[in-house]
Parts: structure tokens; C-alpha cells; sequence
């Protein structure tokens, strides 16, 4: 049986300020390269049966420069489309919502095209992701790797756990890290969580 590999995205500028990055498509910093090409030695020497990234450029590129050659895009991989609040960091939000907490409170609707996302709609896209890889992780032909983004990848580790799409709150996940989740006695667990080089 493989394991499932959570890759996040180098540095971008906003991920340094801590602005929401749903649907903006933005570079990674000459450090975020540095951070995605320092992940290769984690990501090589292993067997892949799938390896899939959002379709924005910041975790293509990172897939890349990490060595995961041939990543394919996948929608379903998007950020949490942060509606009103693209661009906006918590700081900001708080000064008009104190106590604002986007895995209970949500987000404002955004431009036409970015509703928002609620956890409930994270979740069903990450259960899509997850329905659609459980043969690859079920048989013998290697681990399955995601390049994506810290938000929705913890609603895909929640949902793999078995728990509610807002308990993505309990998994913090910085840039360039590498995380893995494998069987125990049948059973998802968090075998490596956040590594660095």
C-alpha cells in the first residue's frame, strides 16, 4: 500500500505577509525556489504512482524544482477560494470581524467567479481527490504525492483521517514541507508531518 506525500508550495510574497492566496496566481520569491529545490532530497528515491499538483504556478513550479517531473495539474488541488478576503491577512480581518476564524466563520463573497468556500466545500473536494486515488494507493506501484496548498491540504488530511473538514484547523502546515500519511493496522495516520530539509 503507498503513502500519500503533502507537498506545500514554496514562499510567495503573500504567503510571507500572510495575505489570503486562493485564486491569485503569484510567483514564488527567489526563496521560495531555493525552499522547492531543497525538498528533492526528501522526494527522491521513492517509486510514484501518481504525482498531481494545483494548476496555479506556485505549485507547479515548486513541483519542478522539488524534481517531481510530469506533476499533472488537477483542479480539484485549487486553494480555498477565500472569496472577499483574497489578498486580506487575519490582522486585517480582525480589525472589523474580532474573533474571526475562517474554519467556522467562512468568508465575505469575493469578484464574480470567487463566491468563497465554505469547509464543507474544501471537504468535498478533497473526498473528490481522495475517491479518485484510492486504487493508486491501494496497489503496489509507489506512494502518491500532492503539490498544493497549506489550506486545502489540511482539509485533505482531515478527510483522510475521518474527521470533519474544519478539524483542518489542527494541522498547521508551513511552506516547502513535506508531509506523509500512511496506514497503521489498516487504519490513516500521520507518519511525517511538516519536515524540512
Amino acid at each position: 500500500m503507498g503513502d500519500l506525500l503533502l507537498v506545500r508550495h514554496g514562499e510567495t510574497e503573500w504567503s510571507r505577509s500572510g495575505q489570503h492566496t486562493s485564486w491569485t496566481d503569484l510567483p514564488l520569491t527567489g526563496h521560495g525556489e531555493e525552499q522547492a529545490k531543497s525538498l528533492a532530497p526528501l522526494l527522491t528515491g521513492r517509486a510514484y504512482a501518481r504525482v498531481l499538483a494545483s494548476p496555479l504556478s506556485r505549485a507547479l513550479r515548486t513541483a519542478e524544482l522539488a524534481g517531481l517531473s510530469g506533476a499533472m495539474a488537477d483542479p480539484d488541488l485549487h486553494e480555498w477560494d477565500y472569496g472577499g478576503y483574497e489578498g486580506v491577512t487575519t490582522v486585517e480581518i480582525h480589525r472589523t470581524r474580532p474573533g474571526w476564524d475562517l474554519w467556522t466563520d467562512g468568508v465575505p463573497p469575493g469578484p464574480e467567479g470567487h463566491p468563497g468556500e465554505s469547509p464543507e466545500e474544501i471537504g468535498a473536494r478533497a473526498d473528490r481527490v481522495l475517491a479518485r486515488l484510492d486504487a493508486a494507493l491501494a496497489g503496489d506501484s509507489g506512494d502518491v504525492v500532492l503539490v498544493a496548498h497549506a489550506h486545502f491540504l489540511r482539509v485533505l488530511t482531515a478527510r483522510r483521517l475521518g474527521l470533519p473538514p474544519a478539524e483542518g484547523r489542527l494541522f498547521q502546515l508551513a511552506t516547502a514541507t513535506v508531509s506523509r500519511l500512511s496506514t497503521e493496522h489498516g487504519r490513516p495516520v500521520i507518519a511525517e508531518w511538516n519536515v524540512r530539509p
